[in-house]
C-alpha cells in the first residue's frame, strides 16, 4: 500500500512509519514541524535504509494535501496531525479546534475529491472522559472533559456521518491511551518542542537535570498511592497496531472504533519510581494541584481490538522505561 502519513514526523507517525516501511509498504510524510523535529526524517532514513518522503506542509491547506496525494499515487492515509495536550487545550482552545477539527475537514474533502477513501484515524482515550467504569469497552458513554478531548470526539462523529452518507469510505479510528517508550535503536524517541506535556519525556528531562523536578498534578485521587492512573502503551506496540487497522479497513463497514492500550492501569508515582529502578537514577518530585480535564483511573478494555484486528501489545512497562 502507498500510505500518507499526516503528523508523519512526529512521536507516533515515525514509528509507524518504520513499521510500515520495514512490512514493504510505500510511505510519505506530511508535516508542518510545528512539534516535531525535521532532524527525525534523517533519523528514519538511517534507520529504515531507503530515502523517506517528507513533504512540509500544515493540513488546513487543502490544496497541498490534494497535490500531495495525487502525486505520490496515496491509497491509504494514517492521520496522526494535530495538537494533544488536555491542559493546554484548556489554555488554547481556538488552536486546537482549527488544528484538529478544520485540518481534519480539510484533510477529509482532499481525499473525497480524488476518491481515497480509506483512512485510519489517530484518536484518544479522552473521548470517554471521566470513566463511569473500568476497563473502558468502546461502548462506554463518551463525554470529553477537555477541548483537547472534544475535538477528537468532534472529529469521530464527523468521519461516522461521512461513512453513513457513502458506504465507499472505509474508517477505522484508534482510540490510544497513554503512548510511551521508543524504538529500541534510539534514533527516533519522542521530541516534543519546548517543554514536554507528556510524562516519561518529562521524566526523561528530569532525570537528565534539564528540568529542575517532575511536578505530579494531585495525589488525592481515589487510587492506591493517590496519584492519577493511566494506561501506558509502548509506541511500538501502537505502531503495529496501525498495520493491522490499515490491512483490516477493506473488512469494516464504514467507520468502527478501536482501543489500543494494554489493558492495565500504572499511576505516576508507579511509572516514576519503575523508572528510577530500570535507569538507576533519581527523579524529584513536588506535588502541584490537579490539572482541569484529568481523571483518577482509565484503562482500556482491549478484547474488541484482539478478536477483530488480530492485535495485542506484547512490551510492558519495563520496556518503556528501558527504550524512553
Amino acid at each position: 500500500m502507498n500510505f500518507l502519513l499526516t503528523g508523519g514526523a512526529g512521536y507516533i507517525g515515525s514509528h509507524t512509519a518504520v513499521v510500515l516501511v520495514q512490512a514493504g509498504h510505500q510511505v510519505v510524510l506530511f508535516d508542518n514541524f510545528s512539534n516535531s523535529q525535521r532532524s527525525i526524517v534523517d533519523c528514519l532514513q538511517k534507520l529504515v535504509g531507503v530515502p523517506v518522503l517528507c513533504v512540509e506542509g500544515d493540513v488546513r491547506n487543502t490544496q497541498h494535501l490534494t497535490e500531495t496525494l495525487v502525486s505520490n499515487k496515496i491509497d491509504t492515509v494514517i492521520h496522526f496531525a494535530g495538537l494533544k495536550a488536555v491542559g493546554e487545550s484548556n489554555n488554547i482552545p481556538l488552536a486546537y479546534y482549527s488544528n484538529n477539527v478544520q485540518g481534519t475537514l480539510s484533510l477529509l474533502e482532499a481525499m473525497q475529491s480524488v476518491e481515497i477513501k480509506r483512512l485510519v484515524f489517530s484518536s484518544s482515550a479522552t473521548v470517554y472522559g471521566n470513566p463511569a467504569y473500568v476497563p473502558i469497552d468502546e461502548e462506554h458513554p463518551t463525554k470529553p472533559t477537555s477541548p483537547y478531548g472534544r475535538t477528537k470526539h468532534h472529529i469521530e462523529q464527523i468521519l461516522a456521518d461521512l461513512c453513513h452518507s457513502d458506504d465507499a469510505w472505509k474508517i477505522a479510528c484508534l482510540r490510544y491511551f497513554n503512548p510511551a517508550g521508543a524504538h529500541d535503536s534510539g534514533l527516533i524517541r519522542e521530541l516534543p518542542n519546548g517543554t514536554p506535556n507528556n510524562l516519561m519525556p518529562y521524566i526523561c528531562q528530569v532525570s537528565k537535570g534539564q528540568l529542575d523536578c517532575l511536578n505530579i498534578f494531585g495525589t488525592d485521587y481515589p487510587t492506591e498511592d493517590g496519584t492519577g492512573v493511566r494506561d501506558y502503551i509502548h509506541v511500538m506496540d501502537l505502531a503495529e497496531a496501525h498495520i493491522a487497522a490499515a490491512i483490516a479497513l477493506d473488512s469494516l463497514k464504514g467507520c468502527d472504533f478501536y482501543n489500543v492500550g494494554t489493558g492495565k492501569g500504572s499511576s505516576v508515582l508507579q511509572i516514576v519510581r519503575k523508572f528510577e529502578q530500570v535507569r538507576n537514577v533519581n527523579v524529584p518530585c513536588r506535588t502541584v494541584e490537579r490539572r482541569t480535564g484529568d481523571v483518577a483511573v482509565c484503562y482500556a478494555s482491549v478484547n474488541k481490538v484482539r478478536i477483530e484486528l488480530g492485535w495485542a501489545a506484547t512490551r510492558n512497562l519495563t520496556d518503556i522505561c528501558r527504550t524512553h
